[in-house]
This record gives structure tokens, C-alpha cells and sequence, in this order.
């Protein structure tokens, strides 16, 4: 019954993970697809490129819950640490690799990181300020979120002494650092854009 429950909760956390904000809230608010314009990524801050603030907080919010519900749904339940490791990787590989949208996702920082938060919310906090420090120092929001996802396993080891939960985030690092390549090449060459100055469309 349990194994039946985990596999019921794996799979539901994948659906919902595969809910995108980007591409709804888009077209609600009459935008463009954002698999269309500008980066073509279906994340907050290609939203933010094409629609402004108000849909990228909305998209932003919406991703991290993709991450914190179902998370938070399967604590609740007092499921293993196995099944919470799951569904976490479930809610994430759904917004990577969403099948409502042809498998089309977004990088997957604020889904990761409201996982983050569901699991353990002093970490959670501690992604969000090296991501803010890291922000301050170098204007880079890839840096931060790269130099943040790459920590958070090390945090949330060091604050729930989980290992299962340690390693789920250390895979979802690697897999972060993996779909953010681009930036991180245009972050060797100097060409990556710095925040608050507008990357043109192409």
C-alpha cells in the first residue's frame, strides 16, 4: 500500500511539475509564447524580458509552488525520506521536461528552490541569501543562481543530516548547472548580461 502511494505521489508531483507558469501566464495576460521571444526559455526572467514585473512575479511564484506543494503534500503525509526525495525530483524533471508542453521547460532554479524550502526551510533561506549576496557582488543572476544550487546540497546536509535529501539536491544541481551551459559560456566570454540592464531579443 505505501509502495502504492509513493509511486500515486511521484507521478502526481511530475504532472503538477509540468504545469507551466511561463507559457499560462503568458497567454492569460495576452503575451507572446516564451518559447517564442527573446531567450525562448519558459522561465520568470524571460517572462520578465517580454511581459515585464508583474507576469514575472506571477511566473516566479507559480514555479516555486510547483516545488513546494507537492513536497509539502507528501511530509504531511509522513511518507519516507525516499518517497520525499522522489516526489522533490519529480516536481523538477516536470518543469524541465513538461508533458503538457512537449517536453519544452525552463531551467528550473525557482521550482528547485521552492523544493528547497519544502524540505527544509532554513535552507531554503540560506540559497536565497548566497543568492543575493552573489547578486550584489556580481550582477549576474546566472552566477547566483549557479553559485547557489551548487551549495545547497552542502546546506541542506549540514542543517537535516540527510543524506537521501543531500544527494536528491546534488543530482538537481548537476542537472541546473547542465541546462544553464549557455551562460555559463557566456559568462567565460564576458557576454553574459548583468541585471538590470536589458539582454535585445533575437
Amino acid at each position: 500500500m505505501l509502495i502504492t502511494e509513493s509511486i500515486i505521489a511521484v507521478v502526481i508531483a511530475y504532472l503538477f511539475g509540468s504545469i507551466s507558469s511561463a507559457i499560462i501566464v503568458c497567454k492569460l495576460m495576452g503575451l507572446p509564447d516564451p518559447r517564442t521571444q527573446g531567450s525562448r526559455n519558459p522561465g520568470a526572467t524571460n517572462v520578465l524580458r517580454i511581459g515585464g514585473k508583474k507576469a514575472a512575479i506571477i511566473t516566479l511564484l507559480g514555479d516555486m509552488l510547483k516545488g513546494v506543494i507537492p513536497v509539502l503534500i507528501v511530509k504531511w503525509m509522513g511518507l519516507s525520506d525516499i518517497t520525499i526525495a522522489l516526489v522533490t525530483f519529480a516536481a523538477f524533471l516536470g518543469h524541465l521536461y513538461p508533458i503538457f508542453f512537449g517536453f519544452e521547460g525552463g531551467k528550473g532554479v525557482a521550482t528547485a528552490l521552492g523544493c528547497i524550502l519544502a524540505l527544509s526551510w532554513p535552507t531554503g533561506l540560506a540559497w536565497l541569501l548566497t543568492w543575493v549576496v552573489v547578486a550584489v557582488l556580481f550582477r549576474y543572476s546566472s552566477l547566483s543562481s549557479l553559485v547557489a544550487s551548487i551549495l545547497a546540497p552542502f546546506y541542506i546536509g549540514y542543517v537535516t543530516h540527510d543524506i537521501i535529501f543531500a544527494a536528491t539536491i546534488a543530482v538537481m544541481s548537476v542537472i541546473l548547472i547542465f541546462r544553464h551551459r549557455s551562460n555559463i559560456q557566456k559568462l567565460l566570454q564576458g557576454q553574459e548580461n548583468k541585471i538590470g540592464k536589458r539582454k535585445p531579443t533575437s
